[in-house]
């Protein structure tokens, strides 16, 4: 039996699907995307391109490589992304329509193979269906299975032994079965084994084609983790290509784009101007310097609801999302653990496992923080009492003087104040973590993690992990748009510069 690695094969003719991701509609990137035409070439800064009429096989067909484009990111930002077999939406029409269409298919042929004489055509065309997908499994360097698949399921000789009454399709059946256990992942051969426990033709013949569509999407899904290398060395220039001709097609472009960035400098330029020097006006500040950073670091404080997400981050908007998500989880999630100890002192910072566990505490009650019907202060609530609790018995258990009703009373009231926009300890928690994220994507080129600030090591792990992704996902990003990003950037710092130039 071949290896795993020789038994499967690129190809596939399902749908490929995201795996553990929401995606962003086509037709929503269709909409988004507009306008100026960048260069071709890599590393060329995109040049305007005046609007024009364009047909709509055009349009058509560059939707077509927004698609290719889309799905191409995916594989590649998405290091869990599979192919999965598509099907209707359970008591939906098509699925009703479809399970009438394939009863009414194999009734028939099984009504077909018990005449007298039987009649074979609609089964040699399923045995014909069966001999291409078994060869398209095949690695070119099958050539005996090939030429025993040949030999077996001689098509010519199945139709004349059909003609004369012959034909044993019970046989070839169970050598398709066969051939079906000799190319599977190991992962099906469960499934085969259970072919060979059926009898009869039919049901055979139509649990073989079920096992088939499993093992097409076995293949598609090793050929994607064999191209994925690969595919990284292209995926940059194909995106920027693929976008460009999508640009080529749209008029008044990267508006959005444009506008994050030019927002983006304005933040830095109110941020800077107390701190830089008036004798060097024409200087551009440090922060500036660094402007892609911060750019995408508010990102992650974006409103969903109100703004619309630059184009070109559009395809990852969800994973930003996503990302926000955590940021805020995790800041509310330090603050609450940084009053903890605050308010009770040095008495519990050595206890065995506490920390873990009123983390976890509080990680469960903060799970659904972002679903519509979950009421932040009634948790908060919640976690206090729990929180209480745990502490006076670790305390009781070690031998320290238990919490006073008044002590108790405060921290409640203090983790009940965190929802507070104006809280000290939440603004200030959140101020280290998005210090921690900048100085990760500063520091991601040289592949040296930042220092924690203080206060968020009971969440180092998560946040961590939160940065890694997050800096991945920035500087694809940045590998793929640089042209454009470079070019609004000029245009957006000669316009701020010139006004103190001139004055």
């Amino acid at each position: 039996m071949p290896k795993e690695e020789d038994r499967l094969k690129g190809g596939g003719e399902q749908e490929p699907k995201g795996e553990g991701t929401q995606d962003v509609p086509e037709e929503t990137v269709r909409k988004r995307v507009r306008g100026n035409t960048p260069s071709p070439h890599r590393g060329s800064t995109p040049q305007a391109s005046p609007p024009r009429f364009v047909s709509v096989e055009e349009l058509m067909e560059t939707a077509k490589g927004v698609t290719n484009m889309a799905l191409a990111h995916e594989i590649i930002i998405n290091q869990a992304f599979q192919v999965k077999p598509t099907e209707p939406p359970e008591g939906s029409l098509e699925r009703k329509v479809k399970e009438i269409m394939h009863r009414a298919f194999w009734d028939c042929l099984e009504a077909q193979l018990k005449e007298d004489p039987p009649t074979y055509g609609n089964a040699i065309k399923l045995l014909a269906e069966i001999k291409e997908t078994l060869l398209s499994f095949l690695l070119p360097g099958h050539g005996r299975l090939r030429s025993c698949i040949d030999e077996v399921l001689d098509l010519p000789l199945i139709q004349q032994q059909a003609e004369n009454g012959a034909l044993d399709i019970g046989r070839l059946s169970q050598f398709i079965v066969g051939m079906m256990g000799s190319l599977c992942a190991p992962s099906r051969d469960q499934d085969v084994n259970k072919l060979k426990e059926i009898t009869d033709i039919v049901p055979l013949l139509k649990a073989i084609f079920s096992v088939l569509d499993l093992m097409k999407v076995d293949m598609a899904n090793f050929a994607l983790s064999s191209i994925r290398p690969h595919l990284m060395q292209q995926s940059v220039e194909y995106e920027r290509n693929k976008f460009q001709d999508f640009l080529e097609k749209q008029p008044n472009a990267l508006d959005y784009t444009e506008k994050w960035l030019e927002e983006t400098v304005k933040c830095l330029r109110e941020a800077d101007e107390g701190g830089r020097s008036a004798a060097s006006p024409e200087t551009p500040s440090p922060a500036l310097l660094n402007v892609h950073n911060h750019a995408y670091l508010r990102l992650l404080r974006w409103d969903h609801t109100s703004d619309p997400f630059p184009e070109t981050v559009l395809m990852d908007q969800v994973r930003f999302q996503e990302m926000q998500q955590e940021v805020e989880q995790l800041v509310l999630l330090s603050s609450l653990l940084l009053i903890v100890y605050t308010t009770t002192g040095e008495a519990i910072s050595g206890l065995p496992g506490l920390m873990e566990t009123l983390k976890n505490i509080v990680s469960v009650m903060l799970a659904d923080m972002h679903i519509p019907s979950f009421n932040v202060q009634e948790a908060l609530v919640t976690i206090g009492e729990k929180l209480c609790v745990e502490l006076i018995r670790s305390l009781n258990q070690h031998g320290f003087s238990p919490f006073s009703p008044e002590r108790t009373s405060t921290l409640k009231g203090q983790i009940s104040a965190v929802i507070q926009p104006d809280n000290k300890v939440r603004r200030l928690m959140d101020s280290r973590v998005q210090t921690y994220l900048l100085a990760a994507l500063e520091s991601s080129q040289h592949k040296t993690p930042p220092p924690l600030p203080g206060g968020l090591a009971p969440v180092s792990r998560e946040l961590k992990e939160l940065a890694v992704r997050f800096s991945r996902l920035v500087n694809y990003n940045k590998l793929v748009f640089s042209p454009f990003y470079q070019k609004i950037l000029q245009q957006v710092l000669t316009s701020v510069e010139r006004p103190n130039t001139e004055t």
